[in-house]
């Protein structure tokens, strides 16, 4: 195994090579390797010798964006040696892996060169659902409901690795305190670093992820460039794309489906809680104190619709509907000033293929969500708006999504047609097939 070491010349990751080799074969001599076409040889040379061990030999490269540096020769010389020897050795495995998905994919799983159609396997590591994360924890010993979950989630995301920091005895808000907010916190700087670990030239990836930070419904490519004060061109394109594979921005289509009505949207949790939160002067305040205001309720119900936009699957299945093809969307509709118009915005519709969409209304409380008279006139309206305006003529059923249910009235009869709680987004499910 060899690993790539962040930011370091060729001369330093071949000496890390050769230091790795020595340790899985003592034989190799002390040689100094100028080139990486020198050092895939010497291993070469040392997969060839004669051995007892029985079975696959795995060859394991870990960070291996970080050790392509830029005129190192490193992928030209790894691609010369999977294509010249290490594909025609029945049992050796070679796996590389590497933290920087952009650029996984664009040079291996993507790629035109020496290394095209030459993958044998690929598996794409997605932060963990809300089950996978329940089912962790339950691991590791920690007893936490599914509320102290999802509060987890809605700052840290389903990455395991700041998942691990959660100790038992803890609550969610302790975890987030002691990590984010705490100067010897694992995570309190873990921001500075995150992007430039991940992508080259990375200040227009964080421009875009900051003015992306301060929409909760997202924004279309021309508010993205005009906000962040960027210029179009392939080097913005290039980084949203990238951010887009790394899994940070997703885009959401509009209900015609056409990229031109598309928003980008936020959808790498921390990076929203680092903006919201921690990136202020308010970020030396205790999280205890600051997560029992107004302000952070107000923040629960958009961090709330963020994690039901990562489990749309569960809600196609908690109403019925997985098997039947869905697009989902979201919809707005702008009043011209100086109209009577009404505007409305919808961020989670699901257009289904039997002739109905359900319009989603999620919000996020601590108890039953209660549909006052004033909830019930604004729902109303948005069903009525978004029938006026979107030209759709199906079935509309409207869905609420809460943690803990709506408290059946006499607002919520004939009005709400389905419901989804933290239960039905708990639900175990299989992930969908790769699509990378």
């Amino acid at each position: 195994m060899v690993a790539g070491i962040h930011d370091q010349s060729t001369a330093v990751q071949l000496a890390n090579f050769l230091m790795s080799l020595r340790k899985a074969f003592p034989f190799v001599p002390l040689v100094q390797c100028r080139t990486w076409l020198e050092a895939f040889e010497l291993l070469r040379h040392c997969l060839d010798q004669p051995t007892r061990i029985k079975g696959k030999r795995v060859i394991f490269i870990d960070e291996f964006p970080w050790l392509a540096t830029r005129k190192s020769g490193f992928l030209a010389a790894f691609d010369n040696f999977w294509n010249s020897y290490a594909s025609r050795q029945r049992d050796l495995a070679v796996i590389v892996c590497g933290s920087a998905a952009a650029w996984m994919i664009r040079h291996i799983v993507d790629s035109r060169g020496g290394l095209h159609n030459r993958l044998t396997r690929r598996i794409r590591l997605e932060p963990f659902r809300l089950d996978e994360v329940e089912q962790y924890l339950k691991y590791r010993r920690i007893r936490w409901d599914q509320r102290q979950i999802v509060m987890a989630c809605m700052a840290l995301g389903g990455i395991p690795h700041y998942l691990n920091l959660i100790q038992p005895g803890q609550s969610a808000a302790q975890c987030v305190d002691a990590e984010c907010f705490r100067s010897a916190g694992m995570l309190h700087d873990e921001y500075r670093n995150l992007y430039a670990a991940l992508f080259e030239s990375c200040d227009t990836h964080e421009a875009i992820v900051k003015v992306l930070a301060t929409s909760w419904s997202g924004l279309t490519r021309d508010q993205v460039l005009a906000r962040a004060r960027l210029s179009s061109g392939g080097g913005v394109t290039k980084a949203i794309e990238e951010l887009q594979l790394s899994g940070f921005v997703t885009e959401t289509f509009s209900l015609d489906k056409k990229a031109k009505g598309s928003l980008l949207r936020l959808t790498d949790e921390f990076s929203v809680f680092y903006w919201h939160w921690m990136h202020s002067a308010a970020a030396a305040k205790s999280w205890l104190r600051q997560s029992a205001g107004r302000r952070y309720d107000a923040w629960c119900g958009y961090a709330f619709e963020a994690v039901c936009f990562k489990h749309v699957s569960a809600i196609c299945r908690a109403i019925g509907i997985a098997d039947v093809e869905t697009h989902a969307a979201s919809w707005r509709y702008v009043a011209e000033t100086g109209t009577d118009d009404e505007g409305a915005q919808i961020d989670l519709l699901l257009d289904r293929a039997d002739h109905c969409i359900n319009i989603c209304e999620i919000k996020f409380s601590d108890k039953p969500f209660v549909i006052t008279k004033s909830c019930a006139q604004e729902l109303e309206r948005k069903l009525r708006v978004f029938r006026a305006r979107s030209g759709r003529k199906q079935t509309l059923f409207l869905t609420m999504i809460t943690p803990h249910g709506i408290v059946p009235n006499q607002y919520s009869e004939g009005l709400v047609t389905n419901e989804v709680v933290l239960n039905d987004l708990f639900a175990s499910q299989h992930r969908p097939p790769d699509r990378i």
